[in-house]
């Protein structure tokens, strides 16, 4: 290590420091506003597939219709993927108590999910597919594909899943988080400004 990268990772630990203390409550914030963003894309893709009757290929989200090929190499999805893994892991903690062990839940969840959509992004550019799939696929798409649950064309519902999976523990980790019991806020002190109780 020399001596011109202590500066950086000093700046760097003082940062990650404030995002989960003083800078904790509008980080969350922000983030709340790209895990929508990325609820509205999927939404609205099933909203074009159910609702609309629109082909699935056709079904591209909100940027994918202005954007088209930023869904079709993946990388719209992956890139949400991404940035919600990476969102997760820097706000974790922030968190104390029960609220940390499903924020927690939630990123090791949103792992997996990245490792699935990495996977189609692989497949994408390479122009390959896995297990001899028709079209890109992932682990648990091929799982189900083979056990009879879900065609391969069923990836607007696998989505849906996994940001429903992930959003499930993210939301009671936020609960506990804004509304720790006297109890838990004596055992674990919040760091930073979130809680609506106090002590």
């Amino acid at each position: 290590m020399t001596a011109m990268n202590l500066p950086m990772q000093a700046s760097w630990g003082r940062t990650m420091h404030r995002l989960n203390t003083s800078w904790h409550e509008i980080a969350l914030k922000a983030f709340l506003v790209i895990v929508l963003a990325h609820w509205a894309e999927h939404l609205v893709q099933a909203f074009q597939v159910f609702a609309l009757g629109m082909a699935r290929p056709d079904s591209r989200g909100v940027l994918g219709q202005f954007f088209p090929w930023l869904v079709k190499s993946e990388v719209l999805h992956y890139a949400y993927a991404i940035v919600m893994l990476i969102g997760l892991w820097i706000l974790r903690t922030g968190f104390t108590g029960r609220s940390r062990i499903w924020w927690m839940i939630a990123f090791w969840i949103q792992f997996w999910h990245h490792i699935e959509h990495a996977l189609l992004q692989g497949q994408a550019i390479l122009g390959r597919n896995l297990f001899g799939s028709p079209v890109p696929t992932s682990i648990l798409q091929w799982a189900l594909f083979q056990v009879g649950t879900m065609p391969h064309q069923f990836r607007v519902e696998l989505h849906l899943f996994y940001n429903t999976v992930v959003f499930i523990p993210m939301v009671i980790a936020m609960w506990y988080h804004l509304y720790p019991s006297s109890a838990e806020l004596r055992a674990h002190p919040p760091t930073c400004s979130c809680a609506r109780v106090k002590a």
